[in-house]
């Protein structure tokens, strides 16, 4: 389905921004403006340069994308001007490296038009074994799969730089990550905020000849799972501080059975070091479960304001309707 068909679901034409951050990209980025022109013809397309030093905000400008320069190194940093200074009813955000199919964007703008989706994920098919290494495919299902056993769902990619996003998903989305782990933390967004979303299977091919990949497997994926780990103590403080509330009491009742036992036998304490530790264990339990509690209410707090930030935009297929 492509844009002007958009009118047969009952919408009109929304105004379109694809957005693309770009790092020493000079190998692909002018195939992936063309790519996202031929696909989205009414679109804006704009590339945010961050630092590229092989001339890739010279081609993108000549490619006809208005360029944007971002002085903050990291792919975080990039995503949160993207949002704070683009302004669209319909955002698509890719990577400039040309590995994402372009001809997929009006399927995944008319099924968020079509189901007032928030956002919808493009998750990667592999056209060749080198455009997705087995190491990636690895990392990306067990962050998947822990996101999923935290969080109590997940999505199928989560790591996918193809996605489409509602107004009110962009304007309501506060950027805290610097880099990579960017797609992690607006995967729990959207998790957190229950938002409406959807996944479509998308063709994921190698990168041009020139271009090289700027994701460390191992640096990134560590970056990664922090990330996942960090969000989890700030989306759900109870557990995360229940779970070590839960480690110390039981370390300190397995320490004092003996103790008690000796007493009820003798009527005496004989080992007060392994007291005044048990004591002590029972003190930072009681005070790491009181943290949980106390946090949790502000993250309810915290959880509100971001919904009523997202509930001050319309519905996706509303911005057709002009006041």
């Amino acid at each position: 389905m492509d844009m002007d068909n958009l009118s047969n679901i009952g919408v009109g034409h929304p105004r379109v921004a694809v957005i693309l951050p770009c790092y020493n990209e000079a190998g692909a980025i002018v195939q992936t403006v063309e790519d996202f022109r031929r696909a989205l013809p009414h679109a804006e397309i704009y590339v945010f340069d961050n630092n590229s030093s092989d001339g890739s905000r010279e081609l993108a400008a000549g490619a006809g994308a208005i360029v944007r320069r971002v002085a903050q190194q990291g792919k975080g940093h990039v995503v949160r001007r993207m949002f704070a200074d683009v302004d669209a009813d319909i955002y698509i955000m890719a990577d400039g490296d040309a590995t994402y199919e372009a001809a997929a964007a009006p399927q995944m703008i008319a099924a968020m038009l079509q189901h007032n989706l928030d956002m919808v994920v493009g998750c990667r098919r592999d056209q060749v074994e080198a455009a997705y290494r087995r190491g990636h495919r690895f990392g990306n299902w067990a962050l998947t799969s822990l996101l999923k056993q935290l969080f109590g769902r997940s999505f199928t990619d989560i790591l996918s730089g193809y996605r489409v996003f509602s107004r009110r998903f962009v304007k309501s989305f506060p950027v805290l990550s610097a880099g990579f782990e960017i797609e992690t933390e607006i995967s729990v967004h959207a998790l957190e905020l229950a938002m409406p979303v959807s996944e479509v299977m998308t063709a994921y091919g190698a990168r041009p000849e020139g271009s090289v990949s700027k994701l460390s497997t191992y640096r990134d994926g560590w970056r990664i799972l922090r990330t996942i780990i960090t969000l989890y103590r700030i989306e759900r403080p109870i557990l995360f501080f229940g779970i070590i509330a839960a480690f110390l009491a039981a370390l300190a009742l397995g320490l004092a059975v003996p103790l008690i036992v000796t007493y009820a036998q003798t009527g005496l304490v004989p080992r007060f070091p392994t007291a005044i530790l048990v004591t002590g264990l029972m003190i930072l339990a009681t005070l790491s479960g009181m943290c949980g509690l106390i946090l949790d209410t502000v993250v309810r707090g915290r959880r509100e304001v971001r919904r009523l930030a997202y509930l001050a935009f319309r519905a996706p297929s509303d911005y057709a309707l002009k006041d």
